[in-house]
């Protein structure tokens, strides 16, 4: 799909770089640019010292609203040298309807970008991933630290397990991957059998892709009792993938929260930018 309205989700504080990068994106995609500046708002006090605190509460909040209010006009600010079609909005949210709040703007982008400033507020970036993977129906790019994301990616991997997150995600970047010098349908361990990948894993999305205009080529790659994100970063790496592509939370998000999965992994810790589907 062609992409042009890219929602950019920055915190109030470092946000200068993220900006700037997805301001680049855009003008590369002609597309137009919604900076969401978010603050987590403090949390009420509670029990014996509520009434006590509260005074302090409220100027905690009146401070925080005050920051934000700064922070809008220094993105504008930065924003308005770049020469990109922009408008920045802000919200104070509480931390239980954080998810809710970024999901509901993300639905008017055609994509959420989650840059590498986000790191430092943890809190902030887990509720922007979730917000936009899973109330959204948008896909999400997100960018690790030290690596630039781009819309034209000349080499891609593609994490395809025949799920249908995996489907879902192939619809979305199918225009970015026929754009790409070559797409790397990786799959790790797969089954040949009908009911998982056919006969020959691998083989009937490959044939989807090419009637699409896509260059492709699968890798089937063994794990050798390595973790599925540890074998699919290496890939990454030895390709020189400018971009991953999958689907997230084959499994529920409390799963994955308590056994660990690939999904939180390659949002943690993944080699190249990830454009994700739930």
């Amino acid at each position: 799909m062609t992409y042009k309205t890219i929602l950019s989700v920055i915190g109030v504080n470092g946000f200068e770089d993220d900006l700037q990068a997805a301001a680049d994106i855009c003008a590369e995609s002609e597309a137009h640019l919604t900076a969401l500046m978010v603050k987590l708002a403090a949390p009420p006090p509670l029990g014996d010292y509520a009434a006590t605190m509260s005074v302090a509460w409220l100027d905690e909040r009146e401070r925080d609203l005050s920051d934000l209010r700064k922070s809008v006009q220094g993105a504008k600010a930065v924003l308005s040298r770049t020469g990109v079609s922009f408008e920045v909005d802000s919200i104070y949210s509480e931390f239980a309807w954080a998810d809710n709040e970024i999901g509901d703007r993300a639905r008017y982008a055609d994509l959420t970008l989650i840059g590498t400033g986000l790191a430092a507020d943890p809190e902030l970036r887990a509720r922007t991933v979730n917000g936009a993977l899973f109330n959204s129906a948008r896909p999400v790019l997100l960018v690790p630290k030290g690596r630039r994301a781009t819309m034209a990616p000349k080499t891609v991997l593609l994490a395809w397990n025949s799920h249908i997150e995996a489907a879902r995600a192939v619809g979305e970047a199918l225009e970015l991957m026929g754009a790409a010098d070559l797409v790397h349908v990786t799959m790790v361990d797969p089954e040949d059998s009908p009911v998982k990948s056919g006969g020959e894993p691998g083989a009937d999305i490959a044939a989807y892709l090419a009637r699409h205009g896509v260059k492709v080529t699968v890798d089937r790659l063994p794990s050798s009792g390595h973790r599925v994100e540890d074998v699919i970063n290496r890939h990454a790496l030895a390709i020189g993938a400018d971009l991953i592509v999958m689907g997230a939370y084959g499994h529920s998000r409390m799963r994955e929260r308590i056994f660990g999965g690939v999904t939180k992994s390659m949002i943690d810790t993944a080699a190249a930018p990830v454009f994700m589907v739930h």
